[in-house]
């Protein structure tokens, strides 16, 4: 898999820099936001031909809540338009694999315990683009679409955290792994990727011992977008493809 031509896009992120650490990406590209723009189809697809990608990882997104909110139409040009550019690109050239990592944000996030088949109802603008990329990304015959929530250990700023809102939250590093995983197993479709359920203050109290405790709705309160308040989602599918030989 290594001699294999890998394209790793938005590196600047916590999960694009550490997949550009890995071993397993050797002998890839991970260019900058500068030098590849995924917004710009028709230099997207001139750097796939030349480059002779077969395997793209799209890390590349407005991800942050707020930022989606106050500013929607960067977070749509690019979470949208930019998956758009990529699945054109890839069907005009044919035998590119695509992984698009997407969100537990899709979900309602009400009640927990999410399936791959569940209803989609995203609960603020972020979660709404990553429903219509996933749209997009079916256009495709071969593709992974990893719906998950990650957290890098080193980067908990968080001075309070809920004891009563949960996720199935990963660290970066585990969730970088994972899709290795993924694409050594040859899978193909949807599938959520995370860890067991717990409150958001146990996970990040385990690395940041200063964080104090609070509640969603205080939380919730004090913000002018909607936050999820159980995100946890069913791992069965994955846990199958991590037993499978």
């Amino acid at each position: 898999m290594k001699k294999k031509k890998i394209l790793v896009t938005g590196v600047s992120g916590n999960l694009g820099n550490i997949l550009k650490k890995k071993n397993f990406f050797k002998n890839s590209y991970f260019p900058t936001h500068k030098k590849l723009d995924i917004r710009k189809k028709n230099k997207l697809k001139k750097f796939l031909i030349k480059n002779n990608i077969k395997l793209i990882i799209n890390c590349a997104a407005i991800a942050r809540m707020r930022k989606c909110e106050t500013n929607p139409y960067l977070a749509y040009e690019t979470n949208v338009m930019g998956v758009l550019n990529i699945v054109k690109a890839i069907n005009e050239i044919k035998n590119i694999k695509l992984v698009q990592i997407s969100s537990d944000a899709v979900y309602s996030s009400r009640k927990g315990n999410y399936k791959e088949n569940s209803k989609l109802n995203s609960y603020n603008f972020y979660g709404f683009t990553k429903i219509l990329a996933e749209k997009i990304v079916k256009n495709l015959n071969d593709y992974i679409i990893i719906r998950t929530r990650f957290f890098n250990k080193k980067k908990i700023k968080y001075n309070h955290s809920a004891v009563n809102s949960y996720s199935s939250a990963i660290e970066v590093n585990v969730l970088a792994e994972y899709i290795i995983l993924l694409i050594k197993k040859k899978f193909n479709g949807i599938i959520n990727v995370g860890g067991k359920k717990i409150s958001d203050y146990k996970l990040y109290k385990k690395y940041n011992k200063n964080i104090k405790k609070t509640t969603y709705e205080k939380i919730q309160s004090d913000l002018d977008f909607k936050i999820s308040r159980d995100a946890s989602m069913n791992l069965d599918l994955f846990n199958k493809i991590k037993l499978k030989k």
